[in-house]
């Protein structure tokens, strides 16, 4: 399982990858639809598990990119344990179904 990590700014997102405990660039997306989805054709596959920062338009960038990944994961990193909480999200399918645009923390 591939974990795709964005970095969201008004303008445009700084994205990485995780495989196999290696940490791969893929460079910066700019924050427009168009561009978005030709990265998403370009870089993302369906197995690909992607953890996007809360910002005000981490919704918009989900509902772009869903269609392209397995799951999409929304963190709020000034969140206590936020670390734990995305993976266990991300492990737990019950948690984060496909499609949803928000990280359900474990009791």
């Amino acid at each position: 399982m591939r974990i795709i990590g964005m970095d969201i700014h008004r303008v445009a997102a700084e994205v990485v990858s995780l495989l196999d405990g290696e940490i791969v660039k893929l460079g910066r997306v700019q924050m427009l639809r168009n561009k978005l989805e030709e990265f998403a054709r370009r870089e993302l596959t369906h197995d690909d598990h992607v953890v996007i920062e809360a910002t005000g338009n981490a919704a918009a960038v989900a509902e772009v990119l869903s269609p392209y990944v397995n799951r999409i994961v929304i963190a709020n990193p000034k969140r206590e344990c936020q670390e734990f909480r995305v993976w266990a999200a991300i492990m737990d399918p019950m948690e984060v179904p496909h499609g949803t645009t928000q990280n359900t923390p474990h009791s």
